[in-house]
């Protein structure tokens, strides 16, 4: 083999490592600020806990900002660099949402209310059957503002099974509105139930959906950041965490009571678990996809969040 191929390769690598984009000096460097957003991250986490939240929070953050040898400052002005620049920034927010679900424990996974299912195996009556990743870093940037999930049914499902979408978040918001949401789809053998709920805080968030005596044919839905129309640069950040879809059988139901449905019941709410969200219940038909062709059979959902495809 001549030597001109090889030296042409090794050029081609050089000048691909001399154009990769560099991290101006006076900002923090991505493997830096990777590790400052776990342990702020953490920080933020732990404070919730307390009854004076802000005050511990506060000092929770400075005692991160000191272990780092960085300023709030550089911290923020970081933050709005690497916001700008969601396609080099989205990696890192992607390693510090894998190195949070290493910490689950520590975050909490196994306390309180996320906690209470985290014993229960996949056979029982009650179960977490979510399967997708249980950490997620967003923004309100397109593609990064959404998250899709599916589930297919299985012999796990049955008639009558309800179920339980519950994750924790904790918002990182300079300024702008917070508004996430949870939009959520069972689809059964003749039936579509979709749900969707609102959350604006950080905390505990739950999405509830009722039994029904219906084979289960799938579980679908998203997680979406709403940016609104507001055009920042003011960073927001959104981190879920402990996602969980916990489904119930329950032994004692009575299918013959569930079998059917009021004909009203079609043509309004089926109900709400809070203010926050609401739901619809309607036969399944093709819908219109916004290029006007045959779309799958879905409920379009509330504020800017696109339909599920």
């Amino acid at each position: 083999m001549s030597r001109r191929p090889i030296i042409g390769l090794f050029l081609a690598l050089v000048l691909m490592v001399a154009c990769k984009p560099k991290t101006p000096s006076r900002y923090i460097q991505p493997d830096d600020m990777e590790n400052i957003l776990v342990d702020y991250y953490m920080a933020r986490s732990l404070a919730q806990r307390n009854m004076d939240r802000g005050y511990t929070q506060a000092l929770y953050e400075e005692a991160v900002f000191r272990k780092h040898g960085v300023t709030k400052e550089e911290f923020d002005s970081s933050l709005v660099y690497y916001y700008t620049r969601a396609d080099r920034f989205n990696p890192v927010l992607q390693r510090v949402a894998d190195r949070l679900e290493e910490r689950a424990l520590v975050l909490g996974a196994t306390e309180g209310e996320i906690g209470k299912y985290a014993s229960f195996n996949a056979s029982g009556d009650t179960a977490n059957i979510w399967a997708e990743r249980s950490n997620m870093a967003m923004m309100p940037v397109p593609p990064y503002n959404r998250w899709d999930f599916m589930l297919e049914g299985d012999s796990t499902f049955r008639k009558g099974d309800s179920f339980l979408l519950q994750f924790m978040t904790n918002y990182m918001y300079q300024s702008g509105n917070k508004t996430g949401i949870a939009y959520m789809v069972v689809d059964y053998q003749d039936t579509t139930i979709a749900r969707n709920l609102r959350f604006t805080a950080s905390g505990l968030s739950q999405l509830r959906f009722p039994a029904f005596a219906k084979e289960i044919k799938k579980i679908r839905g998203y997680f979406y950041l709403d940016g609104g129309h507001e055009e920042t640069t003011t960073t927001r950040l959104l981190f879920m965490s402990n996602v969980q879809l916990i489904r119930f059988h329950d032994p004692k139901y009575e299918e013959t009571q569930k079998d059917s449905l009021p004909q009203d019941s079609l043509a309004r709410p089926f109900g709400t678990d809070s203010l926050r969200g609401g739901d619809t219940i309607r036969l399944r038909k093709p819908m219109l996809s916004p290029d006007g062709g045959a779309g799958d059979d879905r409920v379009a959902p509330r504020l800017h969040e696109p339909e599920l495809r």
